[in-house]
């Protein structure tokens, strides 16, 4: 393949002209999610590579952070070791960890990416608040995991504080990083959820009266969720994700309350007179 083809499949321009009412083919609909896709796995690509020059001094003391600050608290009640199993442990651990710290770090480029898929399908008047809700998609992101990583110690310290007194904990590094990692994405994801709820509100689908109405199902079901989704069994970790995804909820109510107040207003001022009714002038 040439370089202009190359360019040309990163671009992922439509071969079919889009026709006035805004639809495409659906082969030029697979053509951009497969240059939206390529463009974001070679900037994950490039990142985990990065990734790899610091491991050592960067990428392995922010991971083995919280089970040292949770070995610290625990003092000598219980003896807890981390270790790594297999020969292959060592390649294995370093290639995840640079992989999950390039998800991480690229998370405003490819939640971008998912929005900018969507904005063709929207009235430009919702494009325009979507762009602005693209750009808060990223550090959303950023502070779930922020957050995730705050709540680990405390959450590691109970699990591990279960240790009869007569044992001693051995903590296999490749599961600890699997509990890290999922912790981190699930608080990730679930600080988006809010965010999707306004986009729904966009597109129509939800409104700010039925987001109002259900509220007491939503408070239930966020405490369901924060109890089911976090790896961890202690209830430090799921207040920690229920009480902030309450509060984004709250703002993503207001603010779908207000969009509706706006596209009432607008409708009020449109439809003062019937389709059938003669005007003044």
């Amino acid at each position: 393949m040439s370089l202009l083809g190359l360019v040309e499949l990163f671009r992922g321009r439509p071969q079919h002209p889009v026709g006035a009412d805004g639809k495409m083919a659906l082969s030029d609909h697979f053509r951009e999610v497969r240059a939206r896709l390529m463009r974001v796995t070679a900037l994950v690509a490039v990142a985990a590579v990065a990734g790899l020059f610091v491991y050592d001094d960067l990428l392995l003391p922010a991971v083995l952070g919280p089970y040292n600050d949770a070995r610290e608290a625990l003092g000598a009640s219980v003896e807890t070791k981390a270790y790594i199993k297999g020969a292959t442990g060592p390649l294995m651990l370093q290639l995840k960890l640079a992989g999950v710290a390039a998800v991480v770090l690229t998370s405003p480029y490819w939640l971008y990416q998912i929005w900018a898929f969507i904005l063709p399908g929207l009235h430009p008047r919702e494009r325009l608040w979507s762009r602005v809700f693209a750009a808060i998609a990223g550090p959303l992101f950023v502070l779930g995991v922020a957050t995730a990583y705050y709540a680990l110690p405390r959450g590691l310290e109970v699990l591990i504080g279960f240790t009869p007194a007569a044992l001693e904990n051995l903590v296999e590094f490749g599961e600890y990083f699997s509990f890290f990692t999922r912790m981190l994405l699930v608080f990730g994801i679930a600080f988006e959820i809010p965010l999707f709820v306004v986009m729904l509100n966009l597109a129509g689908v939800v409104s700010g009266k039925a987001i109002g109405r259900y509220r007491p199902w939503i408070i239930m079901g966020t405490f369901l969720f924060a109890a089911v989704a976090t790896p961890s069994t202690d209830p430090f970790s799921m207040l920690m994700l229920a009480f902030p995804m309450l509060g984004l909820f709250l703002v993503a109510e207001l603010v779908a309350r207000t969009l509706d107040r706006m596209r009432g207003r607008r409708k009020d001022r449109t439809d003062q007179w019937g389709d059938d009714e003669v005007s003044a002038l």
